[in-house]
């Protein structure tokens, strides 16, 4: 056996839900202590990985039995006596997430930070795989493999490596030189060919960006289910989970499209281009950064921008999108207190572990990241008569932080003023370390403009002016409540009416002024009424009906949408072209 980490992954009975795992560790320890991840990078929380891990025993080269205990809620401790260990042991896995693992009589999946323990001393070395698969499946992985072994040169490198195992035919396709593989489970895709073709498209748009890709192939694995969407990005592969009837619309084979772009270009943008705060990655606990909405937000912006510019989005199409992220923004009270580098740094037990309080006193590093990246991207062409922009700055940080060794915590900042020819430290502190209002007003430079309503409704994204012309413009009476199915909702707007008359968030409202209501309608009825009209609220509270009597608000204006200035000058035409690489005249 060579020199290094060797793991044997069975499963012989799929639907128990248990790999069947043996990890062989070198010889030279008189104590092992092999460890788990408790998360996985690109998806920060702890996760405690180790509770799926069970029936663990350990033996010598010959068979002999080794003594193993239970160190901490991730460490098996081995006495070794200084010979090879083996560490037999089993995983249950049935949890569909690309953060996760899964296996059932259809396929196996799995993320390597839930399956393969490691050793802090053998980390370095190369960790072989080998897996024993069912009649009729095979893996799929981005790893290399020599005599059906596939091999890692790092536990860290094998971790990035997610394996799809079943009797799946995958669709194939080259971007850039570099071949790709598409694996799909869970559906079949509408049109292959397609998909195939614009994914090709997207790939070499970004590597056009870059110069080119940084692997010598990639690997898509998609998982079609009947609800749920995410990614997960890995150093040559992603695995995207998505709702199968997405594909079969317009609105939704779009919103694949970006979600492929997002993790596509996180090969450079975080797998290679990193904060220096995850070099090396701890696994064993959390890894602060206040950077996160330059890595995650960055790349949102580019995901629409991509499947814009590889001329799969039309402009209109695009900005209606832009449209809908500014509104999700201001529909997040959560702006005005916290930061976007607070969120980046507390990510850990925030992002991922919302509760009815989140959206008043949180906001996505995602989601404000995009919208700082796409006013950054404006300010550095205003700054340089658009002969620079994020792009270039995006160039900069690969040539001199894609080796890997990481960006440090003010390297994007002193980055973006360079390229800017200016300081740029007043529009990070409103932006990155405020908790004032973004402003807008940079959307000028490329002849465009900001507006706001009311929302029509609870599935008002806003990206557009009103769907429909109201004939009257009174004011609209508002609650402040976040509805969801049932007679009680998600959430209550911080200083809302209903949360200054004593409304909480699990209440189960059942009836308004004398007459039953669902949320919709209780909705649409307080709309009807007139701001300083008071309604009273029937409701259930741990099973006890209270009458609660609400003095209605004014509904906000936080839809938002972009619309064009009402006379552009031929400088901002120009630069909007430049921006979008769409001629003014093509916006509609």
């Amino acid at each position: 056996m060579s020199q290094g980490v060797h793991y044997r992954v069975s499963m012989p009975r799929p639907h128990t839900h248990l790999f069947e795992v043996r990890a062989t560790f070198p010889p030279g320890f008189d104590l092992l202590d092999a460890v788990l991840p408790v998360w996985t990078p690109g998806s920060y929380m702890v996760r405690e990985f180790s509770r799926h891990v069970q029936d663990v025993r350990a033996q010598g080269p010959d068979g002999q039995p080794l003594a193993v205990r239970r160190a901490d809620k991730r460490t098996w401790r081995v006495e070794a006596g200084g010979v090879a260990v083996t560490l037999a042991y089993r995983v249950y896995a049935h949890e569909l997430s690309v953060r996760t693992s899964h296996l059932d009589g259809s396929h196996a999946y799995f993320n390597g930070a839930t399956l393969f323990l490691y050793t802090e001393a053998t980390r370095g070395l190369a960790h072989h795989v080998t897996v024993e698969a069912p009649p009729g499946w095979r893996a799929f992985t981005a790893l290399d493999a020599h005599d059906g072994v596939f091999v890692a040169d790092s536990y860290d490198a094998l971790v990035d490596s997610p394996f799809e195992v079943g009797p799946h035919t995958p669709l194939t396709f080259s971007a850039a030189g570099v071949p790709h593989e598409v694996v799909v489970w869970g559906d079949t895709v509408p049109d292959p060919a397609r998909l195939c073709v614009e994914l090709q498209r997207l790939c070499e748009t970004q590597a056009r960006l870059f110069g080119g890709l940084p692997m010598k192939r990639y690997l898509f694995l998609v998982y079609l289910t009947d609800k749920g969407r995410g990614g997960l990005e890995h150093q040559a592969s992603t695995a995207l989970l998505f709702p199968r009837v997405g594909l079969h619309s317009p609105r939704g084979w779009e919103d694949f499209l970006t979600l492929a772009a997002h993790e596509y270009f996180h090969l450079w943008n975080v797998k290679r281009i990193k904060p220096r705060a995850f070099v090396p990655v701890d696994y064993a606990q959390e890894n602060y950064t206040t950077l996160l909405w330059a890595f995650e937000g960055v790349t949102s912006y580019y995901d629409n921008r991509m499947v814009l510019r590889a001329g799969l989005m039309s402009t209109s199409r695009y900005l209606i999108r832009l449209g809908e992220t500014l509104s999700a923004l201001q529909g997040t009270p959560g702006r005005k207190a916290q930061t976007l580098a607070e969120s980046s740094f507390v990510c850990w037990v925030k992002h991922y572990r919302p509760d009815e309080h989140s959206p008043n006193s949180a906001i996505s590093y995602y989601l404000k990241g995009e919208v700082v990246a796409v006013l950054l991207d404006l300010e550095l062409r205003r700054a340089t008569a658009d002969t620079r922009g994020l792009d270039d700055l995006m160039r900069v940080l690969w040539e001199r932080h894609g080796d890997g060794a990481g960006v440090p915590e003010e390297g994007v900042e002193a980055l973006a003023s360079e390229v800017a020819g200016k300081d740029l430290a007043a529009f990070f502190d409103r932006a990155v370390r405020g908790t004032e209002e973004l402003d807008y007003a940079v959307f000028a430079h490329v002849g465009l403009e900001v507006r706001a309503r009311p929302r029509e409704s609870t599935s008002d994204r806003g990206g557009t002016p009103a769907p429909r012309a109201r004939s009257e413009t009174r004011p609209r009476g508002w609650l402040g409540i976040t509805p969801r199915s049932g007679g009680a909702f998600a959430s209550i707007v911080e200083g809302s009416p209903a949360q200054e008359a004593g409304v909480y968030a699990d209440d189960e409202i059942v009836a308004l002024d004398g007459w039953r209501v669902d949320s919709a309608g209780l909705l649409s009825r307080c709309e009807d009424k007139l701001p300083g009209d008071t309604v009273h609220l029937s409701l259930f509270r741990r099973d006890r009906l209270v009458e609660v009597p609400v003095v209605l608000g004014q509904k906000p204006a936080d839809a938002l949408w972009i619309a064009r200035v009402d006379k552009p000058t031929e400088a901002q035409k120009a630069a909007f072209q430049a921006w979008l690489g769409t001629p003014w005249e093509e916006l509609g």
